[in-house]
This record gives C-alpha cells, sequence and structure tokens, in this order.
C-alpha cells in the first residue's frame, strides 16, 4: 500500500508536469484560450496517467477495455470538475490562471487517486474455493 501511494504521487507529479507543461506551451507559446488548453492538456495527461497507472501503480491484469473504459469515463468527470473550477477560479473570482491551475491540480490528483483505488484498478483477491476445499 505504501509503495503504491508513493509511486501514484511520483507517477501523479509526472502527470501534473505533463499537464501544466502543455497548458503553458498552448497557452503561451500558441496563444491558445485557457479553457482549449485545459481541455487539450488534459487530454495529453489522462493518456500518460492510464499507462503509468495501469503499468507502475495498481501493476493489475485486469481487461484492459473495461478498465480503460473506466479510467476514461471518471478522468472525463474530473475534466468537467478541472473546467469548471477554472472557470471560477479564474473568470469569476479572477484568480491568476497559473495558482488556479495549482489549486485545481492539487483537488483533481487526489480525487483521481481515489477513485482509481477503490473503482478501476481493483485486484481480483485469489479464489480459495478451486474445487480444493481444506
Amino acid at each position: 500500500m505504501k509503495q503504491e501511494v508513493i509511486s501514484y504521487l511520483f507517477f501523479g507529479v509526472l502527470t501534473t508536469l505533463v499537464n501544466f507543461i502543455s497548458y503553458i506551451v498552448l497557452t503561451d507559446i500558441f496563444a491558445f484560450h485557457y479553457t482549449a488548453a485545459t481541455v487539450i492538456a488534459w487530454i495529453a495527461a489522462v493518456l500518460f496517467a492510464y499507462i503509468t497507472n495501469k503499468i507502475y501503480v495498481f501493476k493489475t491484469k485486469g481487461n484492459i477495455l473495461k478498465e480503460l473504459g473506466a479510467f476514461v469515463f471518471f478522468r472525463i468527470l474530473s475534466l468537467g470538475l478541472d473546467l469548471g473550477l477554472m472557470i471560477l477560479l479564474v473568470s469569476v473570482l479572477h484568480i491568476n490562471d497559473l495558482y488556479s491551475k495549482v489549486i485545481v491540480n492539487i483537488i483533481v490528483v487526489i480525487l483521481n487517486y481515489l477513485i482509481s483505488k477503490f473503482m478501476i484498478f481493483q485486484k481480483k483477491e485469489p479464489s480459495n474455493y478451486g474445487g480444493l476445499h481444506e
């Protein structure tokens, strides 16, 4: 469990870097609107996160399509949260977009771990009922 949390945090930091770097490149270099940049950065981060979560964090051998479908579904929900909070903080509360991005990412990372741990990457417990009884 401890190693799993450390791995999740490590890859979460890398995923956040993918998100931030993509966001900054899109807004500062290509002059994308912050909402479009948030969506595109999210897509890049989700693809990175799925691969690293499956292989390195939760190390599951479950049905890839089922896990990927659930992962994308819950990440779409977190995108809605991400985008909604960015709009609230930037457009409504007039907080700097980069400060807002930090606040929002902290919230999203915590929520995504809990969902991944308990709803997506569930390891199957070996059954004691394989035909042999003690």
